[in-house]
């Protein structure tokens, strides 16, 4: 029997009572979506799965992207990324850093995908203490608890997501190609404050990595009004620490929740996670 518990006072569950192994029933599916859209995260642990199950237990979810490391899938399964310190034959078979700033996956297309979907297959220990945790932040319960002076400086206003931003200056948007095409160079709008495509809940739609900036703005003041809404976000009410143990299945929203990974680990301590994408739904 399905059982939720919270994880935090303000967002996640934990979800117990499901084997996710055998392909889950529709009703099934359609509770742990409803979970997803309504907490932002879901965790199931204790799960058994290979690459084939987890990718079956994915599709359930919705239609899958393609992600962008095409050189870091599975073998045999493109929609499956490896994030992996693993090395074979000298090459490294996964992303080793997932990266330390807070992201929302997806966050530079017009559609962002809906949501991620982590399996760990192996997780990094020291002294009998996991590495490699995630953390995760709800951008919703940011975006309710915002002071009026901050939130009313928001309505209508829009901000740039570039594939990359954090890693260039606004002067400079257009960066090399490196396989990646125009639309992801080039970046998409979306509200500041955006409406998650199911709930309608208000979700702080800003990241230090895909946010270039705010439309109509300076840079001096679109620089001085997005550290306001990151210093905000990263406030420790709006977060969770999620310490990884193998079998974990962790879910989390892309609009309603951000992320982001800590890198305490080396080679040859071994992680492995499998990572599936979810395409995104029409803004409401």
């Amino acid at each position: 029997m399905l059982t939720a518990s919270p994880l935090t006072l303000n967002f996640g569950v934990e979800v117990s009572g499901i084997d996710l192994s055998p392909a889950p029933g529709q009703r099934t599916v359609a509770e742990l979506l409803r979970l997803l859209d309504t907490h932002g995260a879901v965790l199931l642990r204790g799960q058994n799965l290979t690459p084939d199950s987890f990718l079956a237990f994915s599709r359930h979810l919705g239609e899958l992207a393609a992600p962008p490391e095409r050189h870091v899938a599975h073998a045999n399964h493109p929609e499956l990324t490896l994030l992996s310190n693993i090395i074979e034959h000298g090459t490294a078979i996964g992303i080793a850093d997932s990266g330390s700033p807070w992201r929302m996956d997806g966050a530079h297309l017009k559609t962002p995908w809906r949501a991620t979907a982590l399996y760990a297959a192996e997780v990094p220990e020291h002294a009998g203490t996991p590495l490699g945790d995630t953390w995760l932040a709800s951008s919703s319960a940011a975006c309710d608890a915002m002071a009026p002076g901050l939130r009313d400086q928001l309505p209508g206003l829009r901000a740039v997501h570039i594939h990359g931003a954090g890693r260039k200056k606004r002067s400079t948007p257009f960066f090399p190609d490196s396989g990646l095409t125009q639309i992801f160079r080039k970046g998409v709008e979306h509200p500041v404050v955006r409406a998650h495509p199911v709930t309608g809940r208000k979700c702080l739609y800003v990241n230090r990595v895909s946010t270039s900036h705010l439309c109509g703005m300076n840079d001096s003041a679109s620089d001085a009004l997005l550290a306001q809404l990151y210093q905000h976000l990263d406030q420790p009410q709006f977060h969770y620490r999620h310490q990884w143990q193998a079998g974990d299945v962790l879910l989390w929203d892309n609009c309603a929740t951000q992320h982001r990974a800590v890198t305490d680990y080396a080679w040859p301590q071994r992680r492995l996670l499998y990572r599936t994408l979810i395409k995104g739904l029409a803004a409401r």
